[in-house]
């Protein structure tokens, strides 16, 4: 399990919830707040915002299923099924309602958790993704270049074999290629994330992730057209990423939402490590 000084203030559990044993930081006391990572990374990405956040808020900061600490199933990794994972989470642990914060695959996991469970969704803040049916729905050459990897993962089998075989240099050039601020991923987080990676599962747990995206997940929101988000939304992203050359962002989400609102801010693509504080700040004024 990851070391302790990753989460200063945080308490390390396990919990089952949808059939799989959850990986979870918890500290704080307030309204509950559930923030959710991306690939190829752990709970541990908010490390540097989660503790000033529970001191106004009950905080948990899950691993993903198939992700960190937590169970690497064979399956499950459409988004409604992850969504369904951490709402049982926050149920388990008391938690009737919550607020939301994602980023990338987190975010699109919760995405889907503001559409299936509107009652218990009171907002939701996005960070550094466009949905899901955009990318796939608007995707030429520009986006295929930038979206490499999402089409690289489809391939059974091969990536697996790829990826296992160079898992550091692999990991390594994913931060760099994706990061515009030198030195916001320290080397013992970048060990944390090579360690858990490294965890039997852990690899082919996240490709599936996104062979869901360009196939249930696709679907699923292909159903859901016509359904939007009730609650709040804030959606921020890197204006050194690829979403800010590649889309209107907001115009995204405000095809999914009536509630929208946000903007860039000064970095690439891991904003939680990047840009801690402008991110806190924004955080801070909207789940208020």
């Amino acid at each position: 399990m990851a070391d302790q000084h990753f989460m200063l203030g945080f308490t390390a559990r396990f919990v089952r919830a949808n059939g799989v044993r959850l990986h979870a930081w918890t500290a704080g006391e307030g309204p509950a707040l559930v923030l959710l990572h991306g690939y190829p990374q752990s709970g541990i990405m908010w490390r540097k915002v989660a503790p000033q956040l529970a001191r106004r808020f009950s905080v948990v900061v899950p691993d993903l299923r198939g992700y960190g600490d937590s169970d690497k199933p064979r399956d499950g990794y459409d988004k409604k099924t992850m969504a369904r994972d951490i709402h049982e989470l926050m149920t388990a642990l008391g938690h009737g309602r919550y607020a939301v914060v994602g980023h990338d695959r987190g975010a699109r996991v919760s995405h889907r958790l503001a559409l299936d469970q509107p009652e218990a969704v009171t907002k939701l803040c996005v960070l550094d993704i466009v949905p899901t049916h955009t990318v796939f729905r608007d995707t030429g050459r520009e986006l295929a270049a930038a979206y490499w990897h999402w089409f690289f993962f489809q391939v059974p089998d091969l990536p697996e074999v790829m990826i296992q075989a160079s898992s550091e240099p692999f990991l390594r050039f994913m931060f760099r290629a994706l990061s515009s601020e030198a030195g916001a991923i320290e080397e013992a987080a970048f060990q944390e994330y090579l360690r858990v990676f490294r965890l039997p599962g852990t690899i082919r747990a996240g490709l599936e992730d996104y062979r869901a995206a360009a196939t249930r997940d696709f679907a699923d929101d292909e159903a859901d057209l016509a359904g939007r988000v009730r609650c709040p939304v804030l959606a921020i992203w890197g204006k050194a990423g690829k979403m800010d050359a590649l889309f209107d962002v907001l115009a995204t989400w405000r095809q999914k939402a009536d509630d929208v609102r946000g903007h860039s801010l000064p970095c690439g693509h891991f904003i939680p490590e990047e840009a801690p504080e402008l991110l806190l700040r924004d955080l801070e004024d909207f789940l208020v």
